[in-house]
């Protein structure tokens, strides 16, 4: 049987066993509080089939293209990034030992495994080589940093290793956007129409032959005008892509922001993740995402995910450095079983644990990834789907478009053999009918209702994050507005997450806000002797990830709220002495971070006396299962009784309380006969060891709700969103909580967890209707609960901070993750971060989602509007002209595209949304994009418009008089009446019900009252001056206060229209569109048949010209397929 291959490392490449570089056991709790002896890890290795090597310089030797990365000048540390990237690039442990393993990297990037980098690093003095650092115990010869005020910090270390940032992708130059914006094909085609048209006008002018005294023909202003229109529509689209663009650039660097822990000068402190540098150690705990590529030192039973990174699905445990490097030595290693590799982008499932950063930046694994797989932000659901209606709309208008230039086409070359006009003059005749045919396409494709979504979304997503919502997944905006369910967590979201311990029962004394003593918290410690004081310190102290840091220059504790309120609480009144000094004092020989489904989270501790202690600490009714004593005052134990502790429990729960237990039990040896487990022979299994526990005593902790949380409850129940709260505390507390917040009701249901999850999917139907409160329940069942909402119908929102809360978070329709007490796990897996952890922020999001959704629908009411008007009216007036001319002309036309497709969008977009935009009930997910409300404002104003502007049109010179000679101010005045009628009925579009007040909220929004300022004086403008370029004249006060008044008797018709009830409109619209839903359907089977057999024959004379080979698949014998070969021989 073949041996498994292993792995020799020669002594030398070890730190040496001497007195000075020995790990003594307080130098390993120093390096980490949570220090356990070395787990073996079952992390994988690129070195599993390969014997030890003699030339490190191979080993290390650059890959082809990374050589820019081994050449640094005047670099005073021992490695250059590309030497450092070997380690994992894959995980290599020939790199890690050539490298001089943990010790020799740490020597050679000038920086200490204990105390970290230091505060006051700028300029690193003298160097040190490789050699050196390899053997790491010359790396004292060398100072690690110096300090100097001219210098900025860690500036050797920055220069020569980057910084933790990815180079920021830039936003498409606008020259790009506005060249991408002019190929479109149709724009294309006008532009070449208007180029003839302008050759020809100018031909006319300059080419051919005038009558004396005849006026110089000006045809070519009009090809100028169009080029100068086609220019503007361009330039103003590409600039609001433009800023959308940088809008996203500014919202991704903001979701990219977040902070760690390192240790700094020997102490904790949080920075940012871009202040990352190589040479820093940082602390990782359950649910961290992995800033950057390392080493790990030491910790206890940390499992990472580095499926995001390498796609191994497992969890990965990781070993410590010189653990790694000492088993080498002893050859007693099996090189399979060795991982100290931490690699970025993984999440760490269990444990807790320092590692050693060496590489960060592009320079990472996780930063190579990503600067390769960088892509455009992706089309919403609601982008998509209106796509497809702007392309089913644009098809209806080439259609019409197509219809109207062959009708004037036959007339055109129907009256050729009695035209005795000149060939110039014809030929500007055919182009005028071209280009007119081309505009009314122009007109038709409604670019504009992508661009309202995008604006809509950056202006939501923007405002969102000055209100703490940074929206992380763009459809998640839009999708909130019509949410029907809320499943919130309770601590920080509902609650204010600033835990006070306010009572409790310590060695058997009650006290604080307690019914039964009144014992004041101050007393407590005088009340308990000293060694009873000490177990219950230690049982805190020494049972926890949080941590001392500084805040604006105080001592505060940092990590989870509710470990440092009872921090707070053994320092205010145990005596407890500062938290790093009192660890460094202790011996922890085992640490099990706090785990949901367990509820409580363990520590082991080494007494002077030579016993151990097992110190547990989570939730008071599981530990009090546990427990079979429970200590006094005096450290004396008596019987446990468990009616009184449950008693104060449940009081506690009534009271709002979240109960904390203290349980601990001593043993002789560590781990216990006959306890250690089978994977891990250093550690205990603790399942056997949990009984016969004795209990220290169980404290109240307050986290009082936050303010506005039970307002908000109440609004979102009044938009019809149910809110459910989703705890992990026991069901009184929870209960309490959510009568308090106004979600638990008259009718509604509290559910535990453990019955929750028993129930079958009947009985979940069932029930959920009813359900309200889920209490102790686990992150499964929270995840379960999403599931079968949404399979129910439901648009579900979820809350969630914890990494196991992941799951839920994805199943949502939107995952709120919290900013402050979220994990980064958490925070990856949700569509949108709240940045202050509020619950009213989830309303705020609600508030924007829909105002999104109000945008786009009344842009697409306002567009369809304009499209069948320009539409209808260009085609009518054209066909029956006998000079076969539009009373709108493509410049005309042109500018009514810009306002359609641009400035409406801009100033519907980004209309602000009021607290009445809660008093509807949410869209369902079948919900048609226009509703039977929008096609009656649609019809109608459509109607009216027609009809106004086809009077003024066939009519308007009978009525007022008018000659031949002023048919040219008629025409302005139709013009001008319509361009009116779009700037009054942008109004009417800011209502989508039937309301009448549609100036409601329009001092808000500033972009609506500043375009249209600019439409109206731009339309004057053009009336005024605009002359040849739009075929007009300028008109007197009358015909402005005509045109003026006709146009606004569109606001007095929309009330009319508001009052036609929609179910008798939605009858006639059946009875008479039926038939032209039918028609328009055949039309686009046939339509789609022709395209298909044109396709098909077009491909069939390709392959006629082409040599084909057929396709070869190898495959397996047992026929499964492999590659893109086939094996002719199996015949599959």
């Amino acid at each position: 049987m073949a041996t498994r291959p292993t792995l020799q490392v020669p002594l030398l490449a070890l730190p040496r066993a001497s007195s000075d570089d020995a790990i003594t056991p307080s130098e390993a709790n120093s390096l980490n509080p949570f220090l356990s002896a070395p787990p073996s890890a079952c992390g994988r290795s690129s070195a599993s089939s390969a014997s030890f090597f003699d030339d490190a310089e191979a080993i290390l030797r650059p890959d082809p293209g990374t050589e820019a990365d081994f050449l640094v000048s005047d670099n005073p540390f021992a490695f250059s990034p590309g030497q450092l990237n070997k380690l994992l690039n894959p995980k290599s442990l020939q790199a890690f030992v050539a490298l001089g393993g943990l010790r020799g990297i740490a020597s050679g990037l000038r920086t200490d495994t204990a105390s970290g980098l230091s505060v006051d690093e700028t300029m690193v003095h003298g160097k040190i080589s490789f050699d050196q650092a390899i053997h790491s115990e010359k790396a004292k010869d060398f100072d690690g940093a110096s300090s100097s005020s001219n210098q900025s910090a860690f500036a050797d270390r920055i220069r020569v290793y980057k910084k933790n940032i990815l180079p920021a992708k830039k936003a498409t130059p606008l020259w790009k956007l506005m060249w991408a914006a002019y190929k479109d094909k149709v724009l294309l085609l006008l532009t070449a129409a208007a180029v003839i048209s302008l050759a020809l006008g100018l031909y006319e002018t300059l080419g051919a032959k005038h009558e004396p005294g005849a006026p110089t023909p000006v045809d070519w202003v009009e090809g100028v005008a169009i080029c100068v229109a086609i220019i503007i529509v361009v330039g103003v689209g590409s600039l609001n892509d433009w800023q959308k663009e940088r809008a996203f650039v500014r919202l991704n660097q903001k979701k990219e922001d977040r902070e760690v822990k390192a240790i700094r000068s020997g102490k904790s402190l949080t920075i940012n993740v871009a202040d990352i540098l190589v040479g820093d150690v940082l602390h990782i705990e359950p649910g961290d995402m992995i800033p950057a590529d390392g080493v790990f030192i030491n910790g206890s039973g940390v499992k990472c995910d580095e499926s995001s990174a390498t796609g191994e699905s497992d969890a990965l445990k990781k070993s410590g450095g010189d653990y790694v490097m000492r088993l080498l030595a002893e050859g007693q290693a099996d090189v399979h079983d060795l991982d100290p590799f931490i690699i970025s982008g993984a999440k760490v499932l269990e444990g807790v644990g320092t590692y050693l950063v060496t590489s960060v930046g592009v320079n990472s694994s996780f930063g190579k990834i990503m600067m390769s797989v960088r892509t455009e932000v992706e089309a919403t659901p609601l982008q998509k789907k209106l796509e497809g209606l702007a392309s089913a709309i644009a098809q209806l208008g080439a259609s019409a478009a197509g219809l109207l230039f062959f009708v004037l086409l036959f007339r055109f070359c129907a009256g050729l053999p009695s035209d005795a006009r000149t060939s110039a003059e014809k030929a500007s005749s055919f182009m005028d009918i071209l280009i007119v045919a081309i505009t009314v396409i122009v007109v038709a494709v409604p670019e504009g209702l992508p661009l309202a979504v995008t604006l809509a979304l950056a202006f939501a997503t923007t405002r969102l994050l000055k209100e703490n919502n940074l929206v992380r997944v763009l459809r998640a905006c839009e999708t909130m507005g019509n949410a029907t369910t809320i499943c919130s967590d309770k601590t920080g979201t509902l609650t204010t997450n600033r835990m006070t311990v306010v009572a409790g029962c310590l060695g058997g004394l009650d006290f604080g806000e307690d019914v039964w003593s009144s014992l004041q918290t101050e007393d407590l410690s005088r009340s308990i002797v000293k060694a009873e004081q000490q177990r219950i310190i230690q049982s805190i102290a020494l049972n926890s990830t949080a941590f001392e840091g500084e805040e604006d220059g105080k001592p505060v504790f940092v990590g989870s709220k509710t470990e440092t309120a009872m921090l707070q609480f053994v320092r205010d009144h145990m005596g407890m002495e500062d938290l790093a000094i009192y660890r460094a004092n202790s011996t922890i020989v085992h640490f099990l971070p706090f785990n949901s489904k367990n509820k409580y989270m363990a520590s082991v501790i080494k007494l002077a006396s030579g016993q151990y202690r097992l110190l547990v600490k989570g939730a008071s009714e599981v530990l009090l299962q546990l427990c079979s004593t429970m200590s006094l005052a005096d450290g004396s134990t008596i019987p446990l009784s468990s009616s009184k502790y449950h008693d104060r429990i449940t009081a506690y729960a009534e009271k709002c309380l979240r109960t904390i237990g203290l349980v601990c039990k001593d043993f002789h040896s560590w781990p216990p006969t006959g306890t250690a487990s089978k994977t891990e022979p250093t550690v205990a299994d603790l399942s056997t060891l949990l009984h016969d526990m004795t209990l220290l005593g169980i404290v109240g902790i307050r986290d009082p709700v936050r303010p506005g949380v039970p307002e908000a409850v109440r609004k979102a129940q009044g938009a019809g969103v149910t809110v459910r709260m989703v705890s992990g505390d026991n069901v009184v507390t929870a209960k309490a909580i959510a009568v308090e917040c106004g979600i638990f009701t008259q009718g509604g249901l509290v559910m535990e967890g453990p019955v929750f999850r028993t129930l079958n999917d009947a009985q979940m139907t069932d029930t959920i209707p009813r359900l309200q409160v889920l209490a102790r329940s686990s992150p499964e069942d929270k995840r379960v609960l999403v599931a079968k909402l949404k399979a129910m119908g439901e648009t579900v929102a979820v809350t969630g901070d914890g990494t196991n809360d992941a799951p839920a978070l994805k199943t949502a329709d939107v995952g709120f993750s919290m900013g402050i007490s979220g994990t980064e796990v958490a925070k990856e897996a949700s569509s949108i971060v709240l940045m202050n952890d509020n619950f009213t922020s989830i309303l705020t999001a609600l508030m924007w989602g829909r105002a999104v959704n109000d945008a786009v629908q009344k842009f697409l009411q306002f567009q369809i509007t304009v499209n069948i008007t320009a539409v209808l009216l260009t085609f009518v007036s054209a066909v029956s002209s006998s000079e076969m001319q539009s009373v709108l002309t493509a410049v005309q036309l042109l500018w009514v595209n810009l306002i359609m497709d641009t400035f409406a969008a801009l100033a519907l977009a980004t209309d602000p949304p009021t607290e009445k935009i809660l008093d509807r009930k949410p869209q369902g997910k079948r919900a048609p994009l226009i509703t039977i409300n929008m096609w009656k404002m649609i019809i109608g104003q459509a109607i009216f418009q027609l009809a106004v502007t086809f009077v003024l049109y066939f009519a308007g010179a009978k009525i007022l008089g008018y000659g031949e000679e002023r048919r040219l101010e008629l025409s302005t005045m139709v013009f001008n009446t319509f361009v009116w009628m779009q700037i009054f009925n942008e109004f009417n579009n800011r209502r989508l019900d039937n309301k009448f007040n549609i100036f409601e909220g329009v001092h808000r929004n500033n972009f609506f009252i500043v375009i249209n300022c600019i439409m109206v004086g731009a339309q004057i403008a053009i009336v005024f001056v605009g002359g040849k370029a739009f075929s007009i004249t300028p008109i007197d006060g009358i015909q402005w206060a005509i045109c003026i008044i006709l146009a606004a008797f569109c606001l007095p018709w929309a009330i009319v229209v508001r009052l036609f009830p929609d179910a008798a409109f939605e009858e006639i619209a059946k009875t008479v569109g039926r038939p032209v839903v039918v028609m328009y359907h055949a039309v686009g089977r046939g339509m789609g048949r022709l395209a298909q057999k044109l396709s098909i024959r077009n491909k069939s004379k390709d392959r006629s010209n082409v040599d084909v080979t057929p396709e070869i698949v190898v495959v397996t014998p047992d026929c499964g397929r492999k590659t893109d070969f086939i094996d002719p021989e199996k015949g599959c």
